[in-house]
């Protein structure tokens, strides 16, 4: 072991392995400690990409996570490098490594990440609905009235919304997501991305929520497009505003217009107007 610890929190394919860099199999060769939240999936995977684990490989996942952050701290300590992955995408994002990474960071060891495949970014981009400005709400409560109180906590907010949800629960919150939201509010049911058996489904949440009636199987991602204030002389300012942001990061302003006048659901004649008013 070297004196300088270093964490690496390395993305997995959340479908296809070919989706893996090459990177993550000479670190699955490389690290001294592995953990991983399944290690048989783990060594499934080292296998796939003819990788040969030289490390100890140790289980980590939401049951063991705060007891074995510590033991894989020392061994930072100590100067070893601990690559931490999940079954599938980036580990912290719903997934155990966001404590070991918080103690790291405290202990001043070195952090970084070996990026790789993310459910909520690939669904995001298929999603057809406004990426620039998104949160990632993670799994909702399960409970209906805990579920009930976050959605409802956010049903002004403004950003796309990005979810997880088990395929089993997916009704049940497709159908709280149209009472806190609005049964017309636009929404994406993205299932199994990048595997064999992939679908997209768009629609409203109430359309969906039906749709999802009938059973879901899989891994599940739901997008949800933002709220959107109502139409007005404030409100229009405020598209104006963004149509002008867009255009500073390279969007042309024609794109720019009609991207937000759908996104707001208004003509965009009316948003031309008022840009070339501005």
């Amino acid at each position: 072991m070297t004196d300088n610890g270093r964490l690496v929190l390395a993305g997995a394919p959340i479908g296809q392995v070919d989706d893996a860099s090459p990177r993550l199999r000479q670190a699955l060769e490389s690290a001294d400690v592995i953990a991983a939240e399944d290690t048989r999936r783990l060594r499934r995977l080292a296998g796939e990409l003819g990788a040969e684990i030289g490390g100890r490989v140790v289980s980590y996942y939401d049951g063991n996570e705060v007891s074995r952050a510590a033991e894989l701290l020392q061994v930072l300590k100590e100067g070893g490098t601990v690559l931490v992955i999940t079954d599938a995408g980036m580990p912290g994002v719903s997934d155990p490594g966001y404590r070991l990474t918080a103690l790291a960071v405290e202990a001043g060891i070195t952090v970084t990440s070996l990026p790789g495949p993310s459910a909520v970014t690939t669904a995001l981009a298929v999603s057809g609905l406004p990426s620039d400005r998104f949160c990632f709400e993670g799994f909702p409560p399960r409970k209906p009235g805990e579920r009930a109180r976050r959605l409802a906590a956010l049903a002004q907010e403004e950003r796309t919304m990005v979810f997880f949800e088990a395929p089993h629960r997916l009704r049940a919150a497709l159908a709280a997501m149209a009472e806190a939201f609005g049964a017309d509010r636009r929404a994406v049911v993205c299932r199994e991305l990048t595997k064999t058996y992939e679908e997209v489904r768009r629609g409203g949440l109430g359309e969906l929520a039906e749709w999802a009636a009938g059973g879901v199987k899989g891994e599940v991602t739901v997008v949800v497009a933002g709220h959107v204030r109502e139409s007005g002389p404030a409100a229009m300012e405020d598209l104006v505003d963004e149509v002008l942001r867009r255009e500073e990061t390279g969007v042309p302003r024609k794109q720019a217009i009609v991207d937000v006048a759908k996104s707001a659901g208004i003509p965009k004649r009316d948003l031309y107007d008022a840009v070339h008013r501005g």
